[in-house]
């Protein structure tokens, strides 16, 4: 009785600490995807002056990048689903980090465009995978924690971006930035040698009649319902993570004329205010319940958005925009857990990456038709108000269908 109780002790040691390294390994890659997006914003200023291009012609290399996670969601998820997911994400981060590294010596906006888009199909494993590895690592009670886990590893990039940049342009300029692509390779090195598959994803892959395909998402009329909702929830949350992180610091600087916002300050606070969220989503997730959580989350980003349109006062809009962001942002890693329990494991990598970067591709299309010149007097300010409640009252109303059922699909795949 002894020995056994031992082998179960064991036994549960060797998966939590499998688990925490699973987490560790996909929230890292997942940082490399916050640092890249951020570091090309860092870098546009000197990528326009060394193409002589202008800003609207330098800002489509985020949606360039973006159009190819999306098209790198459908093909690495597969692939993830069939071959195994460590080795795919591997296989992905490689791919990512040459492409970035690419980019430091392109001659031309051509080529910089299309180091871009195949850096941007490296990109597109890196959530989805990575969802999927800490969601099979865990159990379902520390589910949502885990997958938050994951999420917590954008902000982290996002947060190396805005620390490194500035020494980096000032001792190599923005070519700099991009010859960070040698760590990826590291990062892929580690997570190949140390970090095993899933058990739960290796028992599946020896008895599924067929690994994951896209037609698979949509072959049901419940799948068919589930695959949309998610698009449409991951739209919004991305939708609501760009205005806030890209054009929402340019709308307080040019229309409240706040410096705060060029050094960087009201950025880092919001990213913290994202970090706490995501923290606190997964651990209610847990223990009220998907559906609560989200629930909480959404009312609460509806009314941060009301409270912020009315801030003008420079220390208020820098505490509410801690607050939005830990509202707006912090349901990130849930998706992966709600994802993981409603599509089954042959299926669950390509669900993750096709779904989620479906929504951020459209997303990016949406910020960036958003972002066109328009008159100077209250055009930001007209954009930007209407659109938060919208959002707020769709996101919540399109939730409502998978969070619905979470519950059941958790029970259904494990």
């Amino acid at each position: 009785m002894f020995m056994a109780d031992k082998e179960t002790v064991d036994k549960a040691s060797g998966m939590k600490h499998y688990a925490g390294l699973a987490v560790f390994s996909s929230a890292v890659g997942h940082a490399l995807d916050g640092l890249d997006l951020m570091i090309l914003g860092f870098a546009m200023s000197g990528i326009m002056a060394s193409f002589n291009i202008d800003k609207t012609t330098a800002s489509t290399l985020t949606t360039i990048t973006l159009a190819g996670a999306f098209l790198g969601g459908l093909v690495f998820g597969r692939m993830a689903d069939k071959y195994g997911r460590i080795r795919v994400l591997t296989y992905s981060v490689i791919f990512f980090g040459v492409f970035t590294l690419f980019s430091a010596f392109a001659p031309n906006f051509f080529l910089m465009a299309l180091f871009r888009f195949l850096a941007g199909v490296g990109i597109g494993a890196e959530f989805g995978i990575g969802m999927a590895i800490a969601a099979e690592a865990s159990s379902p009670a520390n589910r949502a924690k885990a997958t938050s886990g994951v999420g917590l590893g954008f902000q982290v990039g996002v947060l190396l971006a805005s620390l490194l940049s500035a020494p980096i342009l000032t001792a190599f300029g923005w070519r700099g930035l991009f010859a960070i692509g040698i760590v990826p390779a590291i990062v892929a090195i580690f997570i190949r040698v140390f970090v095993p598959e899933p058990p739960l994803y290796l028992k599946h892959r020896q008895t599924a009649k067929e690994h994951g395909s896209i037609r698979q998402l949509f072959s049901t009329p419940e799948r068919v319902r589930f695959s949309i909702a998610i698009i449409i929830l991951c739209t919004v949350q991305n939708c609501g993570y760009f205005g806030i992180m890209t054009w929402l610091p340019s709308y307080l600087n040019t229309e409240l004329n706040l410096s705060l916002t060029s050094t960087g300050i009201w950025t880092a606070v919001t990213v913290l205010g994202m970090m706490l969220g995501i923290s606190v989503f997964g651990f209610l997730a847990d223990h009220l319940g998907r559906r609560p959580a989200f629930w909480i989350f959404q009312i609460g980003a509806a009314i941060m958005v009301v409270i912020y349109s009315q801030l003008k006062d420079p220390t208020a809009l820098l505490i509410g925009g801690f607050f939005m962001g830990m509202f707006a942002n912090g349901m990130i890693g849930g998706y992966g857990a709600l994802i993981s329990e409603l599509f089954p494991t042959e299926l669950r990598a390509t669900a993750q990456t096709a779904l989620y970067n479906t929504g951020r591709f459209i997303a990016a299309v949406w910020a960036r038709l958003l972002s066109r010149p328009s008159p100077p007097a209250t055009a930001s300010a007209s954009r930007w108000r209407p659109s938060r409640p919208s959002i707020s009252s769709r996101s919540s109303r399109c939730s409502s269908s998978p969070k619905r059922r979470a519950s059941r699909s958790s029970k259904r795949y494990a």
